[in-house]
């Protein structure tokens, strides 16, 4: 506010001011229509040491004020019987809250003056309807400045009122500071969380999302029942059914690939072998178009797909004694065996990444640290470059980015998961988080949200979301779920949501909500 509007503020407030003294002038009250605690002019109303608000004033008053009074909220529309109120001083009173509308029905109020009282908080419409307002007095209020008052910052910017200074008394980041110079932005007043959206009563390991004929669909690999289950999004129901299966037994991995918009999905399976479905949309069903091979894949545990130049390939990590984990490639007509990664090792997980521009897989191991591998123009295969060090055992490895950065996260069941970070020769330690029965440590980023999600068999699954100025996770929510082995992100009808798979129990589809502190 300039200096000029100063000597205004100035003679308005005397004149707030003399109108309160004149009040006590040896004028005749109106004695029927004023309160006890009242004393009424024709055209004033000084209330002293009032229980509540007056409903009795005499409509043509023009200036009512309140001083020492004992009510301890302005309720909404509490002056729609004064009408023609010009002036409305409040001071020295104990009451800390303004409720919505508190000032509803008073279209000539010029002068509003709330000072020296208790309030902390203001609602957020409490000065809806003033259309006359030309000054506004708040000082002297012990204000907290958080999300709730973030529209008073917006309304002060946006009025044509003159408002005197007012200031902050907690929290302490922003005790002393001037609410009129305070931005909109420095309120931080969105924040997210997961719900319950549907339960789907089977159990499941691995879940997998995938954009077929302009549509988003989802598929779970039902160990139990042996089935590859088949979502799409019910626009109408706003729910996810099911539209097909692939029937097979023991499914541990149901994973889809798109190619040259053809379905193809690998089905592994832990008995009878595993196999590569065909979506053929003629007979609106999936057809077996080809088996894997069993002497090289005997216990698979994960499936990545990934493209590297125009060729598409998928790797098989096989658990077993004595598997091959093994990358296939597509030839045009099918997939075949393109190279043997390593034998004997009994790979739980395998991860496709990008480190400086140079595709890399991570392969994870019950029986040795991870190796990570990467991809030799010349040869056209993966070759070992090294072991990531510090890390015992895990049991899978997933990646991330935050703008340039790569980051890993790393399950282990019992002990320390870890996240670290690519320091450009070498994976560095950043963060442990405790391990209890985990087999699935999930980084997901949903919208500008980055997540990661560490399961649990033991106790609640954690969520933790990244916090941009520490550059680490930080605990943000606890989910029940029983014995999760995995965890993706649907984005739907702009709709995001959060599949979770349970081994033991149901299998549990979050919202991800966003919400306004400040509303």
């Amino acid at each position: 506010m300039g200096n000029a509007s100063r000597p205004f503020r100035r003679i308005a407030y005397f004149l707030c001011l003399l109108s309160v003294l004149l009040l006590t002038e040896g004028k005749k009250p109106v004695k029927p229509k004023c309160p006890a605690w009242c004393t009424c002019t024709k055209d004033n109303a000084l209330c002293e040491n009032a229980r509540s608000i007056p409903r009795s004033v005499p409509p043509d008053v023009i200036s009512l004020s309140f001083v020492r009074s004992a009510f301890t909220k302005i309720p909404e529309g509490s002056f729609l019987l004064t009408p023609s109120l010009q002036l409305l001083l409040f001071t020295s009173n104990t009451f800390d809250v303004i409720s919505d509308d508190a000032f509803m029905g008073l279209p000539h109020l010029e002068y509003l003056f709330i000072e020296n009282n208790s309030i902390k908080s203001i609602s957020r419409n409490t000065f809806r309807g003033l259309k006359s307002l030309i000054h506004l007095d708040l000082r002297g209020n012990a204000f907290n400045c958080d999300c709730k008052l973030k529209w008073l910052v917006e309304w002060l910017g946006s009025t044509n009122a003159t408002v005197e200074d007012i200031y902050c008394e907690s929290p302490p980041e922003y005790k002393k500071r001037k609410i009129n110079s305070l931005s909109s932005k420095e309120f931080d007043c969105i924040i997210t969380e997961f719900e319950v959206f549907q339960s789907l009563p089977y159990q499941s390991l691995s879940v997998d999302t995938f954009s077929y004929m302009n549509d988003e669909h989802v598929v779970i690999a039902q160990p139990f029942t042996g089935k590859c289950i088949f979502l799409e999004w019910d626009h109408v129901e706003v729910m996810f059914r099911n539209y097909d299966n692939i029937t097979g037994t023991s499914t541990v991995v149901c994973k889809p690939i798109v190619i040259e918009s053809q379905l193809y999905v690998i089905v592994a399976q832990l008995f009878g072998g595993s196999h590569i479905y065909k979506r053929d949309i003629f007979a609106n069903k999936f057809i077996k178009i080809q088996d894997i091979e069993i002497l090289k894949i005997r216990k698979p545990n994960d499936i990545e797909t990934f493209r590297i130049a125009e060729d598409w390939y998928f790797v098989v990590a096989d658990s077993s004694k004595a598997g091959f984990t093994t990358v296939y490639k597509w030839n045009g007509n099918g997939f075949y065996s393109h190279q043997s990664l390593h034998a004997w090792y009994r790979d739980t997980d395998v991860e496709f990444l990008e480190i400086a521009g140079k595709p890399h897989l991570i392969l994870s191991s019950s029986s040795q640290r991870p190796v990570i591998y990467q991809w030799n123009k010349g040869t056209n295969e993966f070759v070992k470059r090294f072991d990531i060090q510090d890390m015992e055992d895990a049991y899978a490895v997933k990646h991330f980015r935050v703008k340039e950065d790569v980051y890993i996260c790393l399950t282990r069941f019992i002990g320390d998961s870890k996240v670290m970070k690519w320091g450009g020769s070498a994976f560095l330690d950043l963060q442990r988080m405790p391990s209890r029965g985990s087999m699935v440590f999930q980084p997901l980023q949903i919208r500008n949200y980055q997540y990661a999600i560490l399961g649990s068999d033991y106790s609640f699954t954690q969520v933790y979301y990244w916090d941009a100025e520490k550059a680490k996770f930080v605990k943000f929510q606890e989910l029940n779920i029983q014995a999760p082995r995995s965890f993706i992100h649907v984005s739907i009808d702009k709709r995001d949501f959060l599949f979770a798979s349970s081994f033991k129990g149901t299998t549990l589809i979050y919202k991800h909500v966003r919400v306004d502190l400040s509303a």
